[in-house]
């Protein structure tokens, strides 16, 4: 039995999910060191193609080096393939795989599908993961076919065109935020077509998988007297409210700053653009660094959140942040201080645990983060900058201040560890370092403490 085959078989099932996105980020590292993968010419150092290796299995989009200049096109598609394995997941492509090869499919891989997609049982693993695939390949195909179309029509090049069309939808949708343009979508920032194409590929990669599978069983009608979840009503209800919040602090602050000058549809766009790669896509219409500083916070609060769970993204998860936000209006308004009433039904204790602890966890992993960066980088970033990239890193988001490509070794090591644990969630990174102990048959006595 191989290293990693004894590594896994002794490993948690959280312990497992971490060795499999180590190991696909080996993978994507060893890809990218493939023959004809770089441009003639082109030498690239060890710890950037790493970088960009976690970023790719991450989806993050940070990158040092650009992606246009560096990989031939051989290369671009072999980041195409990555970004495909991080986005739809690790579990989810070996499942696959396991299906097409014909492959039983045991407890211990059920666990830790059930694991890498949020799943309370493991029954209809195997289902839902073909599911999931089908359906994100459906996306990515429908949005490539639009943008290669219009990109055809814009530049008669066939090969230039359907290459285009093909990254931009698959970065998009895996909320991945690499391209292959050099400038992001900044070319495109008067194109509200391709920017609407767009930010409808965001909003299916990054709202989660669940909500996508009940809205095409609600359609389909395969369910009679179908209810949705509380899931994909909690998901999709914060999502629009951080999407809304965030165009309008974009639009009022950028007025007579960034914007100014422009017509009201272009401003519009532009925060309509910026609010929804905030989720985690890292696609950008505007460089983010002619903002003003309490647009960049926003944005980098708006990252730190994240995306849905179950989704392509990172972050402390949209309803991490909604359970937070429903305990302090609970906690105010409501005689019954521990639980929390939302839709016609009552969230579990054990989420709102949870909750708490993903974003104590995330608070701390990022503050010390940038303590770190800041010492490492001292004079040569401003603390927004590090403030920035370390939220984007983290959000699996992607933007950057443009100070990805002039940072020391030990900066992009933590911004790499943060990409990681984005991806992989911080409940699973949380048990393979604790480990999962037997609760304890035994309580002491309780005793109140003074709060606040």
């Amino acid at each position: 039995m191989s290293i990693f085959g004894q590594l896994l078989k002794r490993s948690s099932p959280q312990q497992g999910i971490v060795l499999y996105y180590l190991a696909a980020i080996i993978v994507a590292f060893l890809l990218l060191n493939l023959p004809y993968v770089h441009k003639s010419g082109v030498d690239v150092n060890p710890i950037d193609t790493l970088f960009v290796a976690v970023s790719g299995i991450s989806v993050t989009g940070l990158t040092p080096i650009s992606i246009v200049d560096t990989y031939s096109t051989f290369g671009q598609i072999i980041i195409l393939v990555i970004l495909n394995i991080g986005g739809i997941g690790v579990m989810a492509i070996g499942t696959l795989l396991w299906v097409v090869l014909g492959k039983h499919i045991g407890i211990r891989e059920r666990q830790l599908i059930m694991l890498d997609n949020n799943k309370d049982t493991m029954s209809g693993t195997v289902k839902l993961i073909l599911e999931i695939v089908r359906t994100i390949i459906v996306i990515e195909f429908i949005g490539a076919i639009l943008l290669a179309f219009y990109f055809y029509r814009d530049n008669p090049d066939l090969k230039y065109a359907i290459m285009q069309g093909i990254f931009v939808s698959i970065s998009a949708t895996t909320n991945g935020g690499l391209d292959i343009t050099g400038d992001s979508l900044v070319p495109y920032a008067k194109d509200y077509f391709v920017q609407t194409i767009v930010m409808f590929l965001i909003v299916l990669g990054s709202i989660g998988f669940p909500v996508l599978l009940e809205v095409k069983a609600y359609i389909k009608n395969r369910v009679t007297n179908f209810r949705f979840s509380l899931f994909t009503k909690i998901t999709t209800s914060t999502y629009l409210f951080l999407f809304v919040f965030g165009v309008i602090i974009i639009f009022l602050l950028e007025h007579n700053h960034a914007f100014k000058g422009m017509s009201w549809h272009q401003s519009l766009f532009y925060s309509l653009f910026q609010s929804a790669t905030t989720r985690s896509a890292g696609l950008q219409t505007i460089d983010v660094s002619q903002f003003s500083d309490p647009t960049n916070i926003i944005m980098s609060l708006l990252m730190f959140i994240g995306s849905s769970p179950s989704s392509v993204g990172g972050g402390i998860r949209t309803t991490t942040f909604a359970i937070l936000i429903l305990f302090v209006i609970n906690f105010s308004n409501s005689a019954d201080k521990t639980s929390i009433k939302v839709f016609n039904r009552e969230i579990h204790i054990m989420d709102i645990q949870r909750s708490f602890m993903v974003f104590t966890m995330a608070s701390i992993l990022t503050f010390t983060s940038m303590i770190i960066i800041s010492a490492a980088e001292q004079g040569k970033l401003t603390f927004l900058q590090v403030f920035f990239e370390v939220m984007s890193a983290f959000g699996t988001c992607g933007l950057t201040l443009g100070v990805t490509d002039d940072i020391s070794n030990l900066t992009k090591i933590i911004l790499m560890i943060l990409m990681f644990i984005g991806r992989v969630g911080l409940i699973s990174f949380i048990i393979m370092i604790g480990g999962r102990k037997e609760p304890k048959k035994y309580h002491y006595p309780k005793e109140r403490i003074q709060i606040g």
